[in-house]
């Protein structure tokens, strides 16, 4: 799923065998030329489009398929000529095998693909999926949706470029941050305030590691990099971290605070504050530890991604850490999927006005009402637990601080590879900051020399 937990991020190890067969994809007939055309002669009457099946591949499970599953019957009772057939598919399956899907007449109409150039990058230069600049102009999509959230659907119609350009895909009205979870209930029990800022974080970790608790629940397994992406959107602009992720040559990754972010993390793990073992400890199992009260008493890791329910919900409480320099907040965050449409859909015009229901304010309601975290619309009612109020204050002070940065595992397609090994060879003693640096710079340098 495009939620960005870390069960799913790992699929990424898929995108050499969809960039292989997106290459062929768009020699194949019907997938090159002038497909991905912008269509013409744009339409939002869906009531006289007469009656319409839409097909629609998702990788959505759990609340975010109740989610989907919930649109869509709002969608078909708004416009009853309207029928949506829904498949779910597995986020490695779909994410795999979406380019031969839209190669088939047969295929979906609409589809939650993956931003980035392993994915969205190579469906719209394979020209499978439409331009959507005449119903972004038509439905007023610039006007509502953030330029930093934007930018993660655009390509320039050349395909040299990622983050500007023609939009290719949209967001949705739900979003997944990065931040840091903390257990209230045992912030309370030590005496310690929840913190702020950076500052306030590392100073409450002493506390904790003096009281002998864990500080931060950690799993090393996988190659987690949720705290150290975390830690890169305190150190590092908004500017720079999406200009290095979409291609500009004159940031580096030293710009961006990896390095900052991996010397702070390489001093908790020194500090020991991470949690013991844990290079043999995978996601699941430190997520359900933290959950159940164990391993930790922070937690870096993507908006919904404890699932929550009951009690639970006030018992954990969500940070969003302002700029280690004091100028506004900056966070990892990103609509939990691209919604594209297919080059093949016979109802363009009706697969837009979908999608263009998915960013409503109605949709945004629906997220918050199923505990998912709300995006693209601040005139939602949020309950009264801690959990979703801090989920939402961070998502309203990213919209309004404009200040969301794409997952930098987009910026080329073994990215994802070069962190995760070098966050396990960093916290293993057997690289530094500055090598760690200078590795995904050379991955990212040698994407753009050979694109």
């Amino acid at each position: 799923m495009s939620a960005r937990r870390k069960t799913t991020r790992t699929a990424f190890a898929v995108a050499a065998s969809v960039i292989a067969a997106l290459s062929l994809a768009a020699c194949a007939p019907g997938g090159g030329g002038s497909a991905s055309a912008a269509p013409s002669g744009v339409s939002k009457d869906v009531a006289g489009a007469g009656n319409v099946t839409l097909k629609l591949s998702d990788f959505w499970g759990s609340a975010e398929e109740k989610w989907i599953v919930k649109a869509v019957d709002e969608f078909e009772k708004k416009y009853p000529n309207v029928k949506i057939e829904r498949t779910r598919e597995d986020w490695g399956q779909l994410t795999s095998t979406l380019n031969l899907q839209l190669q088939d007449s047969s295929g979906p109409d609409i589809a939650s693909a993956n931003n980035g150039w392993s994915s969205l990058g190579t469906l719209a230069k394979g020209h499978l999926v439409l331009n959507l600049d005449p119903y972004a102009d038509l439905y007023g999509w610039k006007d509502k949706v953030p330029s930093t959230i934007a930018r993660q659907n655009e390509f320039t119609t050349d395909f040299t470029t990622i983050g500007s350009g023609a939009w290719f895909a949209t967001p949705v009205a739900r979003t997944s941050l990065i931040g840091v979870y903390y257990n209230a209930d045992k912030l309370k029990a030590l005496g310690i305030e929840a913190p702020k800022t950076l500052d306030d974080l590392e100073k409450a970790a002493a506390k904790v590691k003096t009281a002998g608790e864990v500080p931060f629940s950690y799993s090393g397994l996988d190659g987690n990099t949720a705290a150290l992406l975390g830690l890169q959107s305190v150190y590092g602009k908004e500017s720079d971290i999406n200009d290095f992720v979409y291609g500009s040559k004159k940031v580096t990754a030293e710009q961006t605070g990896l390095t900052k972010a991996a010397t702070t993390l390489q001093e908790w793990n020194k500090n020991g504050w991470l949690t013991p073992n844990f290079e043999g400890i995978d996601y699941q199992t430190s997520l359900a530890d933290f959950v159940d009260g164990k391993g930790g008493v922070f937690r870096f890791d993507y908006t919904g991604a404890l699932g929550l329910t009951g009690d639970k919900l006030n018992q954990f409480g969500y940070i969003q850490l302002p700029q280690a320099a004091g100028k506004g907040t900056v966070g990892v965050g990103a609509a939990p999927g691209a919604m594209i449409i297919s080059t093949k859909s016979k109802h363009p015009d009706v697969a837009a006005a979908f999608l263009d229901f998915l960013m409503s304010k109605e949709a945004a309601q629906n997220a918050v009402d199923l505990g998912l975290v709300p995006m693209l619309s601040a005139d939602v009612k949020i309950p009264d637990v801690r959990s979703q109020k801090d989920e939402a204050t961070a998502a309203k002070t990213l919209d309004a601080d404009n200040g969301y940065v794409p997952y930098f595992d987009w910026s080329a397609p073994t990215m994802l590879d070069t962190l995760t090994q070098n966050t396990q060879l960093l916290l293993a003693g057997k690289t530094t900051p500055e090598d760690f640096t200078k590795a995904v710079d050379t991955d990212r340098n040698t994407f753009l020399a050979g694109s």
